[in-house]
Order: C-alpha cells, then sequence, then structure tokens
C-alpha cells in the first residue's frame, strides 16, 4: 500500500519540479483577467472596453482552451505548449501597444483563446506518474492540486488589485505573462514526466468524451459552477444590504482560508470508499450547510455559514478530478480536465448574472438561496452517477 499524505508524492522524482513550474504559471492566469481590467480602463477610461476585453479572453479560454488541450493530448505537451505560451506572450503584447479599443479587445481574446490550462496539464502529470501501483495516491495529488489553484486565485488577483491601485497596471499584465510564460517553459523542458500523446497507445487515435459516463461529470462541474458562481455576487450584496460592503472581503476571505484547509486535510490520508459514495457525502454537505445561507441574519453568522459550507468544496473539486481520471483514457486526459474548468467557469457566469438579478429582485437572502439549490443539484448528480456506476460496475 502506498504512503499517504504529500511527502511522498513530492518526493517522486520529477513530481516537485513539474508541480511547483505549473504553481507558479497559474498565479499569472489567475491575475490575467482582473489584470485587463485594470489596464484598459487605465487607458482607456471606459469599463466597458476592460469588461468586454475581459469578457472576450474568458470566453475564447473556456471555448478553445478545450481544443488546445486536445491537441496537446495528440502531440505532446513538450511539442505543442511553448507555441501556445508564445501565442498568448504575443497577444498580451499586442493589448499592452494597442492604440484602439477594438485592437485591444481582439487582442484579449486571442490572449485567452491561447493560454494553456496549466493545472489541466499538471494534473495530466501526475496521472501518468501514479498510475497502476501508486493509483490510490491519486486523490492526494489532486488535493495539492486544488490547493495550489485555490492559492493563485488567492494571491493573483490580491497582487493585480495592489499594483493596480498604485497605478502599475501595465506592471501587473507584464508580471502576469511572465509568471505564465517563465511556469509553462518549465513545464514544457520536463520531459521525463510527460505523459505520452495518443499515438502512443493502441490505436494510435484519440478517444471521444462524449459517452455518458463523462457527461455526468461534465454536468457535475456545471453545477458546482452554479455555487461558485452565486456566492460571490450574493454576498456583495448582503454585506451592501446590511450596511457594511467592507464585510464581503473579510467573508471571502474567511471562506478561502476554509477551503485551503479542507482541501489540505482532505488530500493527507487516502480514502478507501467509493469516490461516488464520497461526492453523495460532500455534495450532501455542501447542500445542508447551504441553506443557512439565505437565512443568515447578518454578516457574523453568513461568514460562519460559508466557512462551514465551504469545507465541502474542495473534497468535490477533488472528486471530480478523480473520476474523471477513472472515467476517460489517459489519451483524452488533459482534455477532460480543461472542459472540466470550462463547463465550471460558463455555468459560475450564467449563476453570477442570476444571482444578481435575484439580489436587484428580491434581495441578498433570494440570491444566496440559489447556493444550497445548486448543491442540490449537484447531490442528485452524485447519486445518479453512484447508481449508474453501481449498475454498470
Amino acid at each position: 500500500m502506498s504512503s499517504s499524505g504529500y511527502r511522498p508524492l513530492l518526493r517522486t522524482p520529477g513530481a516537485a519540479a513539474f508541480f511547483l513550474t505549473a504553481a507558479v504559471g497559474r498565479v499569472g492566469i489567475a491575475m490575467t483577467g482582473l489584470g485587463l481590467v485594470w489596464l484598459l480602463h487605465a487607458r482607456t477610461g471606459s469599463y466597458a472596453t476592460a469588461g468586454l476585453a475581459t469578457a472576450g479572453f474568458a470566453l475564447a479560454e473556456a471555448l478553445i482552451g478545450p481544443q488546445v488541450a486536445r491537441l496537446i493530448d495528440r502531440r505532446g505537451q513538450s511539442r505543442v505548449l511553448p507555441f501556445a505560451l508564445l501565442a498568448h506572450a504575443a497577444a498580451i503584447a499586442v493589448v499592452l501597444t494597442s492604440s484602439t479599443p477594438a485592437v485591444a479587445i481582439t487582442a484579449a481574446t486571442c490572449a485567452g483563446a491561447a493560454v494553456p490550462q496549466l493545472g489541466a496539464l499538471s494534473g495530466a502529470r501526475w496521472a501518468h506518474l501514479l498510475r497502476e501501483q501508486r493509483a490510490d495516491e491519486l486523490p492526494s495529488a489532486f488535493s495539492l492540486e486544488s490547493l495550489a489553484n485555490a492559492t493563485a486565485f488567492l494571491l493573483g488577483p490580491v497582487l493585480v488589485t495592489t499594483l493596480g491601485a498604485l497605478g502599475d497596471t501595465t506592471l501587473a499584465s507584464l508580471i502576469a505573462v511572465g509568471l505564465i510564460t517563465g511556469g509553462g517553459g518549465a513545464l514544457a523542458a520536463q520531459r521525463r514526466t510527460e505523459p505520452a500523446p495518443a499515438s502512443a497507445y493502441a490505436g494510435g487515435t484519440e478517444r471521444t468524451l462524449l459517452r455518458p459516463s463523462f457527461l455526468r461529470l461534465a454536468a457535475l462541474n456545471l453545477a458546482i459552477g452554479l455555487y461558485f458562481g452565486t456566492i460571490g455576487i450574493s454576498v456583495s450584496a448582503f454585506a451592501v444590504g446590511h450596511g457594511v460592503p467592507g464585510a464581503a472581503a473579510g467573508i471571502m476571505a474567511a471562506s478561502s482560508i476554509s477551503g485551503l484547509l479542507s482541501g489540505w486535510l482532505y488530500g493527507l490520508r487516502p480514502r478507501r470508499f467509493p469516490a461516488y459514495r464520497q461526492l453523495v457525502v460532500t455534495t450532501g454537505w455542501l447542500t445542508i450547510a447551504g441553506l443557512m445561507l439565505p437565512i443568515a441574519p447578518g454578516p457574523i453568522w453568513l461568514g460562519a455559514a460559508i466557512v462551514v459550507t465551504e469545507l465541502a468544496v474542495p473534497p468535490t473539486l477533488v472528486l471530480l478530478n478523480v473520476l474523471t481520471q477513472k472515467t476517460v483514457h489517459p489519451a483524452a486526459l488533459t482534455q477532460a480536465f480543461t472542459w472540466n474548468n470550462s463547463t465550471s467557469a460558463a455555468s459560475s457566469a450564467l449563476a453570477a448574472s442570476l444571482a444578481g438579478r435575484a439580489a436587484d429582485g428580491f434581495g441578498a437572502s433570494a440570491a444566496l438561496a440559489l447556493a444550497p439549490a445548486a448543491g442540490l443539484i449537484l447531490l442528485v448528480l452524485a447519486v445518479w452517477g453512484l447508481l449508474r456506476s453501481a449498475a454498470e460496475g
């Protein structure tokens, strides 16, 4: 039986190097969207232009990213990643030197299309490195990935906001692209831990993701995205409605710390229960704890409720990655991980819009009620997945 915890994982030859370089690059990715807002608003004085550029970046990342990942699965990380990094850096350079809003928006969209999903690439390396005898360590590896992602999206926006407030909006974008190209370039150079391209497998062709088992996982990722999109808008509306707008930052910070702690603890020891059974437990926790959110009487109570609810989120994300690895052929794994991210991001954007409308029309509590509703959808899908996996296995 394999050792538990993170130290044996990071002592695996080559593991610490690819994990850390991908983690560095992810900080840059977390900075880029918000960095475009600060940069283009400072340049044009228009939030509309900044918003269109950021929306173009996010939409292209969600739609084109899986196609880049598909190419990486077919040709290999070391062959495709340098070209993606070069295209992304060139597009950001055009944004930085653009003289018209149209050029800036177009270039930002191209930057989103080319930005590599370093988390998916790192996850695919873990799956390749721990295949067969060490497969029971994958939940711990994916917990590390969850921690790296959460840390990136905690540090990245803070760094951008700080530099933007100091008037260094260009520097923020330069740091972001430097982290992405530096981390991604270092990752591409590490061929020893790189997964084999699709041509190396029997048959030599890529595997389709259009199978019921993966489509169930796509639906689960859509549902978790609904939860993500609801929380940010709803908490802000709640804090403003109670006359303490500054409380929103504290509540979200407490939520992030809770998630980091939960993800770290979850990965310390392997679980013996099937992944879908664990998923039913975590989504049930999220649903029940989420019921406290719309009835919170004040910011302190809301913060406590979100801290408790957030404990379920990192294990849920880890389990979705574990199930993806179990479901998808290795020749399509990077693409599958990237689709997970894209579906979650798309539904998060939709949920943010719905939560905003609910907050405007019915108040912040109505918007917060969407969180346990998302949890209930997750729970139903998890139970369905458990039943189907039992029937198929």
